[in-house]
């Protein structure tokens, strides 16, 4: 499940010269294949859109549209450094590759004791400080010398009517929230007391989280802070979601970081996420989703031995479909109001959801258009029709890669030919 992002997790096109034009995607299911494109074959960047601000996830320029946050992008040989994080804007027609932008530790890091960060990779984002631009925290490798508590790894970059400009600020966790001598990471972000501020929950020490309650200050500062929570586990995973509607969002927390033990849904509350839920079993994944037999939110976790359901949250009914995939994710690609199951691995499969609940039946295989390791992106509406699109990231080494989006279909679930296709090469070239 994305963060990350991670999308989780955990996500804008690079611009009609670069693989197709910057304004907008390009071709349907008679549209040629596009190659990869070299730094040396990427257009001028476009100026980023001035925005006023929306409700609109993952819009750091507040313009609308969803944006699009790449880690782990090309490098121009193999092994050389980290390039940085990528930010695909979008547009009136999706995302827009040429109006990109690179955040690297060099020009968007915050220093402590004087000195910048190599590691710069994209954790989290939500509107920090409600101003209605998306902002973005990133993990960074302070100094530390192995004595006492580590520095905070958490760095926020904050979104404007511009996009993400400036250098970050360092996240503060006030000492009283913190815990033991374990590296402060894993953020996830949620409004978990319901006050209608984005807060973050952030991995403490032996079973605890820390709970920075939003909106946040411009100098990292959350608006109060108490003891840490007592949870089911060290390892809080995104996005957070409302699981049984009562107004609070609500997170999994996994209670081993391997996958040899399961998670638990911790249920928001006035308090913050204080309340475990329903216990869910041993999986390399899990992701959240309303896959058809209850008003609540459903729970999937995801094993090479297949994939086990849990229906009705709290509650948790339990169900199973034999689909094997290590990777999950969610969205309703269809618009019909249930979510599908993307389930990924050795292969990338999309699972209908139905009124029943989940079934392989119906099940449609999704194929990149390049040959490597294909994983998934983000799953979200990035072209605004309200339905779900499916961008995935298909590698071949560190040197080559191919992004593509799936728009979701009406009579979906998703189209077996990607509307967009790029490659994060074009963030090496120089502005």
């Amino acid at each position: 499940m994305r963060g990350r992002t991670r999308g989780t997790h955990t996500a804008t096109a690079l611009g009609c010269a670069l693989l197709l034009a910057a304004c907008g995607p390009a071709g349907g299911p008679g549209a040629p294949r596009q190659k990869p494109v070299r730094a040396a074959a990427a257009p001028a960047l476009l100026p980023v859109p001035h925005g006023d601000g929306s409700r609109v996830a993952d819009d750091f320029n507040g313009d609308g549209h969803r944006d699009l946050v790449i880690d782990d992008l090309v490098k121009e040989q193999s092994h050389a450094d980290d390039a940085g994080i990528g930010i695909v804007y979008g547009g009136a027609h999706g995302l827009t590759p040429g109006t990109r932008q690179l955040l690297t530790p060099k020009k968007q890091a915050a220093a402590t004791g004087g000195r910048l960060p190599a590691l710069f990779d994209a954790e989290a984002s939500c509107d920090l400080d409600k101003d209605g631009f998306t902002d973005l925290v990133v993990s960074t490798d302070p100094p530390y010398d192995g004595q006492g508590q580590p520095p905070v790894p958490l760095q926020i970059l904050f979104g404007s009517p511009d996009g993400l400009t400036g250098r970050a600020v360092r996240l503060v966790i006030p000492a009283r929230a913190r815990l033991g001598n374990d590296w402060p990471d894993q953020p996830v972000c949620g409004d978990f007391d319901g006050d209608g501020a984005q807060d973050l929950v952030v991995h403490a020490t032996d079973g605890e989280l820390s709970y920075l309650r939003g909106p946040f200050g411009r100098k990292g500062t959350p608006r109060a802070a108490g003891r840490p929570l007592a949870s089911p586990g060290n390892v809080p995973t995104g996005p957070a979601a409302d699981v049984n509607r009562d107004g609070y969002d609500d997170l999994l927390v996994r209670t081993s970081a391997d996958g040899s033990a399961g998670s638990a849904v911790v249920l928001g509350g006035p308090a913050g996420p204080t309340r475990t839920g329903a216990t869910l079993p041993a999986g390399l994944d899990a992701a959240l989703g309303r896959f058809g037999r209850g008003k609540a939110l459903d729970a999937a976790v995801g094993s090479m031995g297949g994939t086990s359901l849990r229906y009705d949250l709290p509650g948790a009914a339990r169900g199973s479909v034999d689909t094997p995939g290590s990777i999950l994710d969610a969205g309703d690609f269809d618009g019909d109001g249930l979510s599908e199951l993307v389930s990924s691995g050795t292969k990338l499969r999309v699972l209908p959801g139905r009124t029943t609940g989940l079934s392989a039946t119906g099940t449609v295989t999704v194929k990149a258009p390049a040959q490597g390791t294909t994983r998934v992106l983000a799953v979200a509406d990035f072209t605004g029709d309200g339905r779900a699109d499916l961008v995935v990231r298909t590698y071949r080494g560190e040197t080559e890669d191919t992004v593509a989006l799936f728009p979701g279909e009406k009579d979906g679930p998703v189209a077996t030919t990607p509307d967009l296709t790029f490659s994060t090469a074009a963030f090496l070239s120089k502005p």
